[in-house]
C-alpha cells in the first residue's frame, strides 16, 4: 500500500534527524588501582574514566586517598619508596605502568599542578620555555607556545610586559595560573589538579575555573577539590572518595541533588568531613 502522507511525514523526520555521536573513548581509564604504604592500604581498588572534553571532579575529606589516586595516574608514586601501586592505568589505550614506558614523556602527556605553586627560581619566561627547550622547540615556535599557554590560563594581558622579571615577583593567584601555564605549555592530553584554588581568592579562582571550562574542549581534566561548591560549579561528573573507596561517581548535577549513597548526602551536605 502507499505509504500516507503521515508516515512520509514521520519517515523524513527520522531521516532529517542526526544520528547522536558515538561518546568519545576515555583518554584515561584506571582500572583496580590499589596503593599500599607503611600504615596500611591508601587506596582500595579504584576504577574510574577521565573523558575527552570533561572535567571529573574528586571530593572527599582528608585521608580518602584523593591526592594518591592522582599520583598514580602519571607515576608520581613511584617517587616514594614506601609505596606500592597495583591495578592499571590506561592513557589513550597504552599502559601507564608497562616497563617500556618513559616516564618523563608520561609526565609531559598527563601534567599536573599541584595545591601550592611552585615557580622555578628564574624568569616567568624561562619557567615557562623550561619544558619546550627540553625537547629541541626552536626560539619562535618555544615563544608561540609559551604566549598560548599564558593565554589559555588568563595570565598573558598580566605578564607580557614583565617576562624577564623573577618568577616569585608574581602574587599568589599569578604564580598558580603560571604553573596551571607551565603545565599546558608542555601540550598535554590530561590535566590533573589538586586543589588548585586552596590557597587563592575568589577572583584567582574565578579564573581558574574560567580557564578551565575552555581547556576541557582539548583535554581531559581531573580536578580533586575539597571545596564541594567548586566541584559542583565546575565540573561535567563527580566522585565521592572516602577511606580510599571510590563510594559513588554520577554527573555532577546528579550527585549534588539526589545522591544514591548517605554517606555521600553527608559529606556535601557538610555533617562530616
Amino acid at each position: 500500500m502507499p505509504a500516507t502522507t503521515v508516515e512520509r511525514t514521520k519517515e523524513a523526520a527520522t531521516l532529517a534527524t542526526p544520528r547522536e555521536k558515538a561518546p568519545l573513548p576515555p583518554r584515561l581509564r584506571a582500572v583496580d588501582v590499589r596503593v599500599s604504604g607503611t600504615q596500611g592500604e591508601i587506596l582500595k581498588g579504584i576504577t574510574l574514566e577521565a573523558r575527552h572534553g570533561e572535567i571529573l571532579s574528586i571530593i572527599g575529606p582528608a585521608g580518602a586517598g584523593k591526592t594518591t589516586f592522582l599520583r598514580a595516574l602519571n607515576r608520581m608514586n613511584d617517587l616514594d619508596p614506601d609505596l606500592c601501586v597495583s591495578g592499571q592505568v590506561f592513557l589513550d589505550g597504552w599502559p601507564v605502568y608497562d616497563a617500556a614506558v618513559d616516564v618523563a614523556l608520561l609526565r609531559r602527556k598527563v601534567g599536573m599542578v599541584f595545591s601550592v605553586p611552585v615557580p622555578l627560581p628564574m624568569t616567568i619566561f624561562r619557567n615557562m620555555a623550561f619544558g619546550p627547550s627540553l625537547e629541541g622547540a626552536n626560539s619562535a615556535r618555544t615563544m608561540e607556545r609559551v604566549e598560548a599557554a599564558l593565554r589559555a590560563a588568563y595570565l598573558w594581558d598580566e605578564v607580557q610586559d614583565r617576562l624577564e622579571e623573577p618568577a616569585r615577583n608574581l602574587s599568589g593567584g599569578q604564580q598558580q595560573r603560571l604553573c596551571l601555564a607551565r603545565a599546558l605549555v608542555l601540550q598535554p592530553d590530561v590535566l590533573l589538579l589538586d586543589e588548585p584554588c586552596s590557597g587563592l581568592d575568589p577572583i584567582s579562582t574565578a579564573k581558574i575555573e574560567e580557564a578551565l571550562q575552555r581547556l576541557k574542549k582539548d583535554l581531559a581534566v581531573i580536578l580533586v577539590t575539597n571545596n564541594v561548591k567548586q566541584a559542583s560549579r565546575a565540573s561535567d561528573r563527580t566522585a565521592f572518595f572516602l577511606f580510599g573507596e571510590m563510594i559513588e561517581l554520577q554527573p555532577t548535577e546528579s550527585l549534588f541533588t539526589t545522591p544514591q549513597d548517605k554517606r555521600t548526602a553527608d559529606y556535601i551536605s557538610g555533617r562530616f568531613g
